[in-house]
């Protein structure tokens, strides 16, 4: 509900964050259209949860990006269906593909079919590009900790089915780029020992180009889309179950979930976050076809053609970084994909590597400034994506010779190591120095390093003035709080 006159003030949990209490109605006559709803379907809760006032961010919003991007994505593939033909054969004697005619026929034949077809096509690169900031977002605040350990590996899941859902649609027109950089990828696909040459025959079919095509169509269309979508009901229903995780914050005590008690003081999902969501969902639509009608799609030349002799093939950017990879020179497709599979499998289990590892993670701590390792983690993986995918767009195919790769990944690597460092350090001395400030306390001689304290000479802090503290405060010695720091004996 949105604060206004006479609203009620924001209450303190002694476990966790400030919840705002319930305020008058947003609406009175929406609220009694929503009441008459969900009188005449049966229920109280059918509707998301309330959200507290502090996520009406976009930052905390990257989730319901990505699914309404999907949605859109849905509607504009179902309309494409009724033009586009799955087939390599030709209308006419020598001519193109079906695949790629009945393309060329929705750009150039069908009203709007050239704005269809557009915003289909950027809204895949807006759904994958949303789906890595929501992933990285994530990675930062550190939500795979518990309770969350399967939301987490449900989302990392959603992020590689939505990569294949661009890898199988990326063939679709069939150019001779996209037929190129699909033989590419199921190349990098058959150097997997054990599982590659099987699942590069499920996409072989019977390896002919009309197999392929049929297979991939039926991924694309099928197969991905029903995965995709029991994965973002088992997601969406998870985040129901715990709700938006709270601030990160640097107290190991605070709460990581708000009870359905929380909710009751945050008013109901309707009609506020109903018309946030609204908001920013009819946002993306406009923007995606504004985008669409500025810069339409050009097709390609079809696969066969004499004019795409000598063109190399390039995948889409989201894939761009794993093509280069395996342009490095001693790197084998083998070594590539083993590589990414070892990194994906790291997201995957990353939960349960730091509940059992928990000197890498902060142990129950959330902020980043906190967890130095993971987000050197993060800032290298994000890195290396981005200088990847630049790197491949700038050179594709060509080999990257070793001491030329590894100069660049080890200056990003150690770069990042230095930064970190640094802003750790200064940020413990400077807390430590707040501390001291704060409650005339005095380091003891020569333990600095060790964090420890003594209480000086000057009176402790009164409990009035201890109790208006933040409510993210952690614990310090003798039971005073520090808002919103770590304690220093952590």
């Amino acid at each position: 509900m949105t604060e206004s006159a006479g609203t009620a003030p924001r209450r303190p949990s002694a476990a966790g964050p400030a919840v705002a209490e319930y305020r008058p109605p947003f609406n009175r006559t929406l609220d009694k259209i929503w009441d008459f709803i969900e009188v005449r379907v049966g229920t109280k809760k059918w509707g998301m949860r309330p959200q507290p006032d502090f996520t009406f961010n976009p930052a905390y919003w990257t989730g319901a990006f990505v699914a309404n991007a999907f949605l859109i994505q849905v509607t504009t593939g179902l309309l494409l269906l009724f033009y586009y033909i799955p087939s390599y054969s030709s209308a006419s004697p020598g001519g193109p593909p079906e695949a790629w005619s009945s393309t060329y026929y929705i750009i150039h034949g069908v009203p709007l079919g050239w704005l269809l077809l557009s915003a289909h096509l950027y809204g895949a690169y807006a759904t994958i590009f949303l789906a890595f900031v929501h992933f990285f977002r994530g990675f930062y605040a550190g939500v795979y900790k518990p309770p969350r350990e399967l939301s987490w590996m449900v989302g990392t899941l959603l992020l590689a089915a939505m990569l294949g859902m661009g890898f199988t649609g990326y063939l679709l027109p069939f150019t001779a780029l996209s037929v190129g950089a699909t033989d590419v990828g199921i190349a990098l696909t058959m150097s997997v020992p054990g599982i590659g040459p099987p699942t590069a025959k499920l996409i072989l079919g019977d390896g002919t180009y009309q197999g392929l095509l049929s297979r991939m169509f039926a991924l694309h269309v099928v197969a991905i889309p029903l995965a995709l979508a029991a994965l973002l009901y088992a997601h969406i229903s998870l985040f129901e179950i715990h709700g938006i995780a709270p601030k990160a914050t640097s107290d190991p005590r605070a709460k990581r979930v708000f009870t359905h008690e929380d909710d009751a003081k945050m008013g109901r999902f309707f009609p506020k976050v109903f018309f946030y969501m609204t908001k920013w969902a009819l946002f993306y639509a406009g923007l995606l076809v504004m985008m669409a009608a500025a810069w339409p799609v050009a097709l390609a030349p079809p696969f066969g053609s004499s004019s795409a002799s000598g063109s190399s093939p390039e995948p889409d950017w989201y894939f761009l970084w794993l093509y280069k990879l395996a342009d490095f020179q001693y790197v084998s497709p083998f070594v590539a994909v083993g590589t990414v599979t070892a990194v994906i499998a790291f997201i995957l289990f990353l939960p349960w590597i730091v509940q059992v590892f928990p000197f890498l993670d902060g142990g129950k701590k959330t902020h980043p400034r906190d967890r130095p390792v993971m987000l050197g983690v993060a800032n290298f993986l994000a890195g290396f994506f981005i200088l990847m995918t630049v790197w491949g767009g700038i050179m594709p195919g060509v080999v990257i010779p070793a001491s030329f790769y590894a100069l660049y990944l080890g200056t990003l690597a150690g770069v990042n190591a230095l930064v970190i460092f640094v802003m750790y350090w200064m940020y413990r001395a400077s807390y430590r120095a707040r501390v001291a400030a704060k409650f005339g306390r005095r380091p003891l001689p020569g333990m600095a390093g060790a964090g420890r304290v003594l209480p000086s000479p000057v009176p402790s802090p009164s409990p009035a003035a201890v109790a208006v503290t933040s409510v993210h405060s952690a614990p310090l010695s003798g039971g005073a709080k520090a808002s919103g720091e770590a304690p220093l004996h952590a």
